[in-house]
């Protein structure tokens, strides 16, 4: 799907330091940013735009997979937010995934998530979170209004997927693992790193204020 170059900054904030009044939210990994990974996103942005709250990408880095030397790293951080930049978000949630991090709470996940009050949370069906992914879009739900994203197919019909981008690498076949991936062109990635604004080692950022 084509990128949405609005030329709004989309501000980077750790966990700690954002809360909202309203927002329209999308979790996940979304390591490679892949076509799957864009419409999710822009599907939660364009909501939030009719709605007039913020939207918000809530992710993590490294992505979970990768952390617990499951999978190899798709995209470097740098790249990833220049992805989601370009998608048009207001805000970027980047939480750091570390030991202490893997070993929190489906219960306190859901409490940072409360003080963003998503009126709707955008995330995929297989969408696991806390202590030994004990929480999962069923959790979510109890809490939150959730929308599952649709599965984005590619031409041969198959889902993509990270792990399905990772396998055509490995195979050699670059170029079908980027037509799922989608444009790393050298210059959407730089338009994209000049819509971020990093706020994570500045002061904390609460918009009520």
């Amino acid at each position: 799907m084509s990128l949405d170059f609005t030329g709004m900054q989309t501000q980077v904030l750790r966990d700690d330091q954002i809360a909202l009044e309203s927002s329209i939210l999308t979790i996940g990994a979304f390591d490679g940013v892949h076509r799957g990974h864009q419409a999710l996103i822009a599907r939660a942005v364009s909501e939030a735009r009719a709605a007039g709250v913020p939207s918000v990408v809530w992710t993590f880095d490294p992505p979970p997979k990768v952390f617990f030397g499951r999978a190899r790293q798709l995209s470097p951080i740098s790249e990833k937010l220049a992805r989601i930049a370009r998608l048009g978000p207001d805000y970027i949630v980047l939480a750091s995934f570390c030991k202490s991090y893997a070993a929190r709470s489906p219960q306190a996940f859901l409490e940072d998530l409360a003080r963003i009050n998503p009126a709707r949370i955008h995330v995929g069906a297989d969408f696991r979170f806390g202590a030994k992914q004990a929480g999962s879009v069923t959790t979510l739900a109890e809490r939150f209004n959730v929308t599952l994203a649709p599965a984005v197919l590619c031409e041969e019909g198959e889902v993509i997927s990270s792990t399905r981008i990772r396998g055509l690498r490995a195979e050699g076949r670059a170029a079908e693992a980027v037509a799922l991936q989608g444009s790393t062109d050298p210059s959407a990635l730089m338009s994209g790193a000049l819509l971020t604004r990093d706020m994570r080692f500045g002061e904390e950022f609460d918009v009520r204020n």
